[in-house]
């Protein structure tokens, strides 16, 4: 309504700039009515077409995404469920239940690292119990693998439904979003904060009694849950069922 009055006066205050200059014509008030309701339409008209365009262009992307996440599927040959054993050496295994609807692009990462043995003989750095337990970092300093993967969470544009609740396993990453490579953690206690800026792509389904015991045994050394390298827990191997 505001926008039609300031249309209206407009064209009214055009009207007697017009008879100001000699111009013997004379604007009614249903033609300057009419003129604001052509000139509103109008823009009614545009705004409807770009909402149109965005709209189409959204559904074009969601079926792009679609599209690679089928081919995604068949290219790492998952047709149902897919599970990780993760073999730690005198602790046991911890299974997890990978969820590729929630986050494709980080358990694609993960199981093409699980499946070519990046995983193997590499360890828990980090662990700090009522919390989680963090673990595949090829050298120890931080970093990661050779690829980053995008950050699949809210924050980054990325709808997961994963809550980061006692038992789920989630990308680790440094402070820009798509950092993520090959770092990953287990919550040992529910840990919703994080919920929104970190990729969750999994739930334990066995094993949480591992988790426990890895988190109560750890002793770290400073308040980030570092743990000493001889007394790091190893990976012997992560395992993907599918």
């Amino acid at each position: 309504m505001k926008k039609y009055l300031m249309l209206l006066a407009m064209v009214m205050l055009v009207g007697v700039m017009l008879t100001g200059c000699g111009d013997p014509g004379y604007i009614s008030a249903d033609e300057v009515e009419a003129t604001a309701a052509k000139l509103t339409g109008e823009r009614e008209a545009k705004l409807k077409e770009q909402q149109a365009a965005e709209e189409a262009e959204r559904e074009a992307q969601a079926q792009a995404a679609e599209a690679q996440k089928a081919a995604t599927k068949d290219e790492l040959g998952i047709t149902g469920d897919v599970y990780a054993d993760i073999i730690i050496k005198d602790y046991g295994t911890i299974t997890v239940k990978l969820d590729f609807d929630a986050a494709p692009m980080t358990v694609a990462n993960f199981m093409k690292l699980a499946e070519s043995g990046f995983y193997d003989g590499l360890t828990f750095h980090r662990i700090m119990k009522g919390f989680m337990m963090q673990g595949g970092d090829p050298l120890g300093n931080g970093g990661g693998s050779d690829e980053n993967v995008i950050g699949e969470f809210s924050a980054n544009g990325y709808d997961n439904p994963i809550s980061h609740v006692r038992g789920v396993i989630s990308m680790a990453r440094a402070t820009d979003y798509n950092s993520g490579s090959s770092q990953f953690f287990i919550v040992h206690e529910d840990s919703t904060f994080l919920d929104g800026n970190y990729a969750g792509f999994g739930m334990v389904t066995e094993g949480m009694d591992v988790v426990d015991a890895v988190c109560e045994a750890a002793q770290p050394i400073d308040d980030n849950g570092t743990i000493l390298a001889e007394e790091q827990p190893v990976i012997e191997k992560i395992v993907i069922r599918k």
